[in-house]
């Protein structure tokens, strides 16, 4: 059904095009102005960490039983802290990933969370790369995932 063409009709077609344009055109550099002051605003805080999270898998896939939190957490007192003396976190969670035959396995974890100053990273890897060793031959896993990141830390 067309409509007939009046001199509001129009001039309202004219109003929200021309604001459309105004809006494609501005909104780019308003949101690069508003970058641009956040970032002068926020001050950068703490000094460069690296920040390393292992995902650990409690279910062994020769059918055993599970890893419990007593012998996840004697393994952290045993492998973890002496490496990591400072401090760390871990977090329990329920996590799913694809086994080496591609079936879809989901089971309780664990996060474990490390954080190190960039000047340790060399000799970090080498410990964290023992811990993920340990726990696969201790409790029978395919792997223990790992995640780097750089942070900036403040304590």
């Amino acid at each position: 059904m067309n409509l007939p063409m009046t001199p509001t009709l129009t001039r309202g077609r004219a109003v929200l095009v021309t604001a459309g344009l105004v809006l494609a055109v501005a909104a780019p550099t308003a949101y690069a102005t508003l970058d641009d002051g956040e970032a002068a605003a926020v001050p950068q805080r703490g000094e460069p960490y690296v920040e390393s999270r292992l995902l650990f898998g409690t279910e062994r896939p020769d059918g055993g039983p599970a890893v419990t939190d007593e012998q996840f957490m004697n393994f952290v007192d045993e492998e973890v802290t002496p490496d990591f003396p400072d401090g760390l976190t871990v977090q329990t969670g329920r996590g799913q990933w694809r086994d080496a035959s591609g079936t879809i396995e989901k089971e309780r974890s664990y996060e474990l969370i490390l954080l190190y100053p960039v000047e340790a990273a060399r000799a970090s890897d080498r410990k964290i790369e023992e811990i993920r060793r340990a726990y696969e031959k201790e409790f029978g896993q395919e792997s223990v995932a790992r995640v780097d990141d750089r942070a900036r830390v403040d304590f």
